[in-house]
């Protein structure tokens, strides 16, 4: 056999029964195969990480390709000279590669990070709640486990449901009598819509009267007064009520096409 053939073989064989950890880091830079086995050694600390942060949303075997790749990075940047344990090191390396996955990946809104945290946070202790009580645990009793203000837990298991907007445009579905999409069942036309230009408009030239004809105003076109009663309401003649009405309206008149 090659001699150059053997060696390699020496060495791979080598480097697979190693048991002493050290060499493997002392010949990581220099040798692929070293990484390869280190990695190996700690994929099953990285899926664990990964099981913590289950949920509805994902599946299991994509978190443990996400936390697999925090652990690479944390084999690639790890010094043990720093007197660290590695697995102090890649707890947050591989958590926080968590984090983002499902900051960018799995959510249509942004959410604080302190939201996306205690979300993962609220669906390990429902996974164990429900364990445990073989039943969905009560929003009290998340925030018990978890030792927070229930206002915490329900802001958060709010935020949780509504990651993902639904379209408006999408059928429920749910039976077959019914498949409206939630643009036609939500929501209704304001009949105001059309006139409220001319109210904005009608506001601000109001504005723009003294208190006594603003009064007039609302007797005659609100309560709708005849203009004896306006006459004997503000204390004037009907004459003058009438000369007031007009010139009031005038004025709007002109106020009211400028706005527009």
């Amino acid at each position: 056999m090659d001699s150059k053939v053997l060696n390699r073989a020496e060495t791979t064989s080598s480097i697979i029964g190693l048991t002493d950890e050290a060499e493997l880091w002392a010949r990581r830079d220099s040798d692929p195969r070293a990484s390869e086995e280190l990695v190996n050694r700690y994929l099953a600390f990285a899926k664990s990480v990964a099981i913590r942060y289950r949920s509805q949303s994902e599946s299991l075997d994509d978190l443990v390709q996400v936390a697999s790749l925090g652990l690479v990075n944390a084999v690639k940047r790890f010094d043990p000279e720093r007197g660290v344990p590695f697995i102090a090191f890649a707890s947050p390396t591989i958590t926080g590669e968590l984090k983002r996955h499902f900051r960018d990946r799995t959510s249509a809104m942004r959410l604080p990070r302190s939201l996306y945290d205690r979300i993962g946070q609220i669906d390990t202790v429902v996974s164990d709640l429900t364990s445990q009580l073989n039943r969905e645990p009560t929003v009290f009793e998340i925030a018990d486990e978890m030792g927070c203000p229930v206002e915490e837990v329900v802001e958060a298991v709010e935020a949780g449901h509504n990651r993902q907007p639904v379209s408006l445009d999408q059928t429920p579905g749910t039976s077959e009598g019914d498949q409206s999409s939630p643009a036609e069942w939500l929501g209704f036309e304001d009949s105001d819509f059309e006139t409220a230009e001319n109210r904005i408009m009608l506001r601000a030239a109001m504005d723009e009267l003294s208190g006594e004809e603003q009064m007039v105003i609302q007797l005659r076109f609100r309560e709708e007064l005849t203009q004896s009663e306006i006459a004997e309401r503000i204390g004037h003649s009907q004459m003058h009520v009438s000369r007031m009405l007009r010139r009031i309206l005038d004025r709007m008149g002109d106020r009211l096409p400028a706005a527009a």
